[in-house]
């Protein structure tokens, strides 16, 4: 009876959460322009139509651009801050740490409008360069802390022991340290690609004319409109993010570091 409550709950809960993904692609292959269930048939109408906007093509490929800009800036940083508070035995380590990570317990919303303040005081405008540096502020966070979880269980003797055969500082930390902190590292530059790709908040107020995200266009659009566009471009969004997962996982093979 235990087990079949357990495995109950779980299908509950996968239902659940699975459902909405579900209906956005029943929405998208239907040819109405509306949400009908049954659909009425089997269609790339929507599909079409978004690959053929030049909208929405504008701005899926700047969402791309910012992501990766994104992504690098925030492995860079993430990773080492990491690395300074879990050796550089700083005064404080704790409190620094909370500062780093504040920005995961913030509202995006907050942190946003924030930054907007601090454009317009600094009377710069909202550049593209702008919108990078709020998406790296809060994706940033997330490279940090799976970082920080991969330092946890490291052991300084290997490094210890490349010095005593010669090593120099540089080559100890790309022979060693690097590779074993690379499962969090890419962890975490997987959640920047995607929670940048996926941004709204902060994105809602650092966009300036011609430069707006997909996400940003998305909700331009459904103001005038609700059609299957906005449940193609959903999927797209998906299956990207799906794509990164899988790509790296064929490249590095993530499923070795599933078990550290």
């Amino acid at each position: 009876m235990g087990r079949f409550l357990y495995i109950s709950i779980n299908v509950l809960a996968m239902v659940f959460l699975l459902a909405p993904i579900a209906i956005i692609f029943v929405f998208a292959l239907n040819p109405t322009e509306y949400i009908n269930f049954p659909p009425e048939g089997v269609s790339l109408i929507w599909f079409r139509e978004f690959f053929s906007s030049s909208m929405f093509m504008d701005a899926l490929f700047l969402s791309l651009k910012v992501a990766a800009y994104t992504t690098v800036l925030a492995v860079f940083f993430g990773a080492t801050a990491a690395l300074a508070l879990a050796r550089g035995n700083l005064p404080g380590a704790d409190a620094i740490t909370a500062f780093v990570l504040s920005p995961l317990m913030l509202p995006a919303i907050l942190t946003g409008l924030a930054l907007f303040q601090a454009y317009v005081l600094a009377d710069v405008g909202r550049p593209l360069w702008g919108l990078v540096m709020g998406h790296t502020i809060v994706t940033t966070p997330y490279v940090v802390r799976t970082t920080l979880a991969v330092l946890a269980n490291f052991d300084t003797k290997l490094e210890e022991a490349a010095t005593n055969l010669g090593a120099s500082g540089l080559r100890v930390f790309f022979e060693v340290t690097l590779p074993l902190i690379k499962p969090g590292v890419i962890a975490g530059a997987i959640f920047a690609f995607i929670v940048s790709f996926d941004q709204f908040p902060v994105s809602l107020f650092l966009v300036g004319p011609g430069t707006e995200t997909l996400p940003i266009t998305l909700f331009n659009y459904l103001r005038f409109a609700l059609d299957g566009t906005i449940a193609a471009a959903s999927i797209v969004s998906i299956v990207l993010a799906f794509l990164v997962v899988l790509g790296l996982d064929r490249t590095v093979g993530l499923r070795t570091y599933t078990k550290l």
